[in-house]
């Protein structure tokens, strides 16, 4: 198993380069900063057994490769005040990919976009407080980017995530 490099939003595809296999060690850090990032590196090397030296050297290389990409505070949207969500398929004019990504992640509520094969080109979750503010988003900011040929919206009536991670 192996992780590529990460890329900036909008970019092509990876380097090609990759990072080497995750041994169950690796495996362990990630388990452990997925579930609290704040964790301090002598609690982290406590709970996956090394010293605090090797807990610190692996963080590093996994930030270094690429597998780990930075901490973040996860947000519950709607106690945040973000109580509509949507994903929007967006089908895009062939070779347009760049310049649509990059308008894509100027608009506001836009949490995430992706590339896609298939049906639709590109797929954006939006997070937005209310339905007026994500027709707005829709209809006005989405739909006026060049090389947006159409969209199709889907409300998301409710949310969870996966119990079984790759790295639980």
């Amino acid at each position: 198993m192996s992780q590529e490099t990460g890329t900036a939003p909008g970019t092509a595809g990876g380097t090609g380069r990759s990072a080497g296999p995750l041994d169950e060690v690796d495996r362990r850090i990630l388990r452990e900063l997925t579930g609290d990032a704040r964790l301090s590196i002598r609690t982290l090397a406590e709970r996956v057994h090394v010293s605090r030296t090797n807990a610190y050297a692996r963080v590093e290389r996994l930030l270094r490769d690429g597998v780990i990409t930075g901490f973040r505070a996860q947000v519950a949207p709607e106690p945040a005040g973000l109580g509509t969500s949507a994903y929007i398929a967006l089908t895009i004019e062939q070779n347009t990919w760049r310049e649509v990504s990059a308008e894509l992640a100027t608009v506001r509520y836009i949490e995430h976009a992706a590339l896609l094969s298939g049906e639709h080109d590109v797929l954006a979750l939006v997070r937005a407080p209310d339905n007026a503010t994500l027709r707005d988003v829709v209809l006005d900011r989405v739909q006026s980017i060049a090389g947006v040929l159409s969209t199709r919206t889907w409300l998301v009536f409710e949310e969870f995530d996966g119990t079984l991670s790759p790295w639980q």
